[in-house]
């Protein structure tokens, strides 16, 4: 059981990774949305629950959403780098994972023509894109441009 923080109330609340991976978690106090992803890691994220999990949680705070694959070397290359931005975020920011092996429709429909690609979403829109293996300066700047 993993333990998540309400975004609305601050209720702390009990919540199963499993059933968590199949449905939306809600505040058990208030009934907001949980989002996964809060505890510092990168959320993985699928053609299944990418409206939820990045379009519609984009209207609390931007979301960056990596596109990469296991066999591409310059994505392994920046994996750190984007753990250590996830873990710097407090909660400003999400850094959300699509594999795009595994999720080709949302690969295909924001165009993902070459990985990694990084995606930023912000009330509900793509409103930047960054491509290849950038240092964590440069991803951060770009974050930091479409914080509130």
């Amino acid at each position: 059981m993993e333990i998540q923080t309400c975004p609305e109330c601050g209720t702390k609340n009990r919540v199963n990774e499993s059933v968590a991976s199949t449905r939306q978690a809600v505040c058990g106090k208030c009934g907001a949305t949980l989002s996964a992803g809060t505890d510092g890691k990168p959320q993985v994220v699928t053609d299944a629950t990418f409206a939820q999990e990045v379009v519609a949680a984009s209207a609390a705070f931007p979301i960056l959403v990596d596109a990469w694959a296991e066999w591409c070397g310059p994505c392994r290359m920046i994996a750190p780098v984007l753990d250590q931005l996830a873990a710097e975020s407090n909660g400003r920011y999400r850094i959300a994972k699509l594999n795009v092996d595994e999720n080709p429709l949302t690969s295909q429909q924001f165009g993902i023509r070459s990985i990694p690609t990084m995606l930023i979403f912000k009330n509900g829109n793509l409103v930047d894109q960054l491509v290849g293996a950038l240092p964590k300066q440069v991803i951060a700047a770009k974050l930091q441009t479409h914080l509130r």
